[in-house]
């Protein structure tokens, strides 16, 4: 999932304030987003089938690791004849972002312990963005559980169909549908680029990746360009 990120955190209170938002907005915002995002798993299924991965090993993935972009990520390196360790290491880079997300939202949500672990299986960008945008704590509870219970369910189904349906049809590559991952995942991606760091980041990382595509094994260049972060960070607090 794509991986929605940066959300200016509003001022959390208690309980709602009076004339506060609505549950029913609140759920019809979170189902919005839990629809639109859940369906793109059907090119994660399609993806994970032509890079070899079984229609069973997809749909562990979707249930167990359950975050888009490590996915994709996962997959795509292994498409590409990449290392599995070096495949998951990129998988995994990219996933450490929601343990930040889950510091934030550990404090705006407080949740009871027995649910926590539960919980932070859903702790992803969609979840958290729609959580952080809400007024008050109940209604982020219930924006964070509406999202991520119709994302997940949703994300696992069109998974399943979309590996099934990759099966059926053959070869994915002579129907191109080897594109779906790749393009989904920048469709994802771009309204997330709202600064001219972010644009900046993004845009180095692109000329890391490809520029040591040719002579690493894959998945490595994935890991090169997680660089551009904290060198674009630097070269920013040179300016300022």
């Amino acid at each position: 999932m794509g991986d929605k990120q940066l959300v200016t955190e509003p001022e959390i209170r208690e309980a709602p304030a009076p004339g506060g938002r609505p549950r029913a907005a609140v759920v019809r915002d979170a189902l919005g987003v839990g629809v639109a995002v859940g369906l793109s798993g059907f090119a994660f299924g399609v993806t994970a089938a032509g890079a070899g991965i079984s229609t069973l090993q997809a749909c562990v993935l979707s249930l167990l690791v359950f975050t888009g972009a490590s996915q994709f990520a996962l997959v795509g390196a292994l498409a590409a004849g990449g290392n599995p360790f070096t495949a998951a290491a990129g998988a995994f880079f990219l996933g450490t972002r929601n343990a930040f997300y889950g510091l934030r939202l550990s404090q705006l949500l407080r949740l009871p312990r027995a649910v926590r672990p539960l919980a932070a299986h859903w702790v992803i960008d969609e979840t958290t963005a729609v959580a952080l945008a809400q007024p008050d704590r109940k209604s982020a509870r219930l924006g964070f559980t509406v999202t991520g219970l119709t994302l997940y369910v949703l994300w696992n189904i069109t998974t399943l169909l979309g590996a099934l349906g990759a099966e059926a049809i053959g070869d994915t590559r002579a129907w191109g549908l080897d594109a779906a991952g790749p393009a989904v995942f920048l469709a994802l991606l771009a309204p997330m680029l709202k600064t001219a760091t972010e644009r900046a980041v993004a845009a180095l990382a692109l000329v890391l990746g490809l520029g040591f595509l040719p002579v690493l094994p894959a998945g490595v260049p994935v890991l090169i360009a997680a660089l551009a972060a904290p060198v674009v960070l630097w070269m920013k607090g040179r300016r300022s």
